[in-house]
């Protein structure tokens, strides 16, 4: 685990607590890719779902419909303090994703949804997650693609999350990261959430037609150009 340093981890938390979350940035109904995804998984109500870096806690109250037993951690105190609000029952932390605080061998299913290019040490994080789940445990691990066609015509140049801290990766660089703590990729696919009016419309009116056409165009590229990817992994044995 490389050293972490303190100042650049308090500058990330701030970020997170003052421009990325608000308490009253949370949406009041999980999305419908939430949603999608937390069917996809087919958990059974007795499974216990860790989400690293869980934001206000989308994901995890889609899993709660499912009857998971739910937990999450993030940086953000706003984020938190949000996610004990919307889900009482759920264990949640205010930590680093560096440092996990809970016992070895805990959860069904660990995910981290567009989080991991954000962290000073993702494969001391991948590790704690690997610690804390059990021997058969499925990892969703959702992460940007450096190679995504826009990015390499020069016309997109990342999220605003960049002030923060973000290292995009290829898909190779990531398959190497997984390798390097302890996961074997399964299965990948294609982020569609974009394919949604809400995204679409985000930059306005006149911004819709070329975010509309980006998307449909999302569909029809193959992986290796696609703006976020998904990885579904298992520890490697």
């Amino acid at each position: 685990m490389k050293t972490i340093d303190p100042e650049q981890q308090n500058k990330i938390k701030v970020f997170y607590d003052t421009v990325y979350h608000r308490p009253d940035s949370a949406p009041q109904h999980p999305s419908r890719h939430v949603r999608r995804l937390a069917r996809q998984l087919q958990t059974s109500p007795a499974q216990r779902v860790l989400d690293v870096a869980c934001g206000t806690g989308g994901f995890l109250a889609a899993c709660t419909a499912h009857g998971n037993h739910v937990a999450g951690v993030d940086i953000s105190d706003t984020a938190i303090d949000v996610c004990k609000a919307r889900l009482p029952d759920g264990e949640f932390h205010a930590c680093p994703a560096e440092q996990l605080p809970f016992a070895d061998q805990q959860f069904d299913v660990v995910t981290c949804l567009g989080s991991l290019e954000h962290f000073l040490d993702p494969v001391a994080a991948l590790r704690e997650m690997v610690r804390v789940a059990k021997p058969r445990a499925q990892f969703v691990i959702l992460v940007p693609n450096k190679d995504f066609l826009t990015r390499k015509l020069g016309l997109y140049g990342g999220t605003y999350q960049v002030d923060a801290m973000e290292v995009v990766r290829s898909l190779e660089e990531w398959d190497a990261l997984f390798r390097e703590a302890g996961l074997t990729v399964r299965k990948r696919w294609k982020d569609t959430h974009v394919l949604s009016r809400s995204w679409i419309m985000t930059s306005g009116l006149l911004a819709a037609p070329l975010r509309a056409a980006q998307a449909l165009a999302l569909l029809a590229w193959p992986l290796r150009w696609q703006y976020q990817v998904y990885h579904l992994a298992e520890v490697s044995h």
